[in-house]
């Protein structure tokens, strides 16, 4: 049982990680002279220098090997390194492309989509609350799709990569730290080797400003330090108010892309987010009912 103390660092640990994450489009944009490829090898090189650093300094090294002895660790390793890169390849690039709108619709209903993988993968059981949410997202989803004229697809690749991501790490013995670590590092050669290789020449543009180069150098340590905030946070604080918490990183980009990129916003989104925050509300206490009644169980 953590203590209040440690409950209070726990919030201030998470709560800075889900702003970072809500805030962190505004990075993006300031590279947006890159296509999102440069960008993406960049965030994958500097994340594993960074990463590494830390583990040294942590002197993590001793169980990222005893955590890759089995083939079952490389292999998750190797599908989850695919799947958040793919990931952040297509968030930075609907940052760039106007799209952060979307983007955010697919955070939101991303906690809906990992619960229904638990149910086809895990054999979990969903609860009425939760019947009744995933029947309001789909509402407000398929209103959506009658509003652009087609499928969602960045929000449901979105919701559906990290949803898959958030699986495999779940059935994982891979820590989150140490996955990351390993997932940029394999990834890292194809990044440099794009680097070198993408046309035109200079792709790394060591040729450019300062800040722009300090920029490029600093996507690692806003792509790690959130985490590592979030992974301190987690430890300390209840389920039930990370999950309360984890809304307030879409709810930035939402508001970043509707006040500050000035994104088209109408009356057919405004009504399917309604229907999404109704059913997260609905989900979310759901949720937290499910878990306090599974602490008075386990006392």
């Amino acid at each position: 049982m953590w203590s209040s103390a440690a409950e209070k660092k726990g919030i201030f640990y998470a709560l800075g990680a889900y702003l970072s994450w809500g805030i962190l489009p505004l990075y993006w944009k300031a590279l947006k002279i890159f296509p999102a490829s440069t960008i993406l090898a960049n965030r994958i090189i500097w994340s594993f220098l960074f990463l590494s650093l830390y583990l040294t300094i942590k002197k993590g090294w001793s169980e990222w090997r005893s955590t890759f002895a089995s083939s079952k660790g490389r292999l998750s390793t190797g599908l989850t390194a695919l799947i958040i890169g793919s990931n952040w390849y297509i968030y930075v690039w609907a940052v760039n492309s106007n799209h952060l709108v979307e983007a955010s619709f697919g955070y939101y209903i991303n906690p809906l989509i990992s619960v229904l993988l638990g149910v086809f993968f895990l054999r979990e059981h969903l609860s009425l609350g939760q019947k009744i949410a995933f029947g309001l997202a789909l509402f407000g989803v398929s209103l959506l799709t009658i509003s652009y004229g087609r499928l969602p697809w960045i929000a449901l690749f979105l919701a559906l990569t990290f949803g898959f991501y958030g699986l495999l790490r779940k059935i994982s013995p891979v820590g989150s730290v140490i996955g990351l670590t390993t997932e940029t590092g394999l990834l890292s050669p194809l990044a440099f080797a794009y680097l070198m290789l993408a046309s035109p020449p200079g792709s790394l543009n060591w040729r450019g400003s300062p800040p722009i180069i300090i920029l490029l150098l600093g996507t690692g340590i806003v792509t790690a330090t959130p985490l590592l905030w979030f992974t301190k946070g987690v430890r300390r604080v209840p389920l039930s108010t990370i999950g309360f918490l984890q809304y307030t990183s879409p709810s930035l980009q939402l508001f970043l892309g509707v006040v500050i990129f000035k994104e088209p916003f109408s009356s057919t989104h405004l009504i399917s987010f309604i229907l999404i925050w109704v059913a997260l509300t609905i989900f979310t206490f759901s949720q937290a009912k499910m878990l306090s009644r599974a602490e008075k169980n386990g006392k």
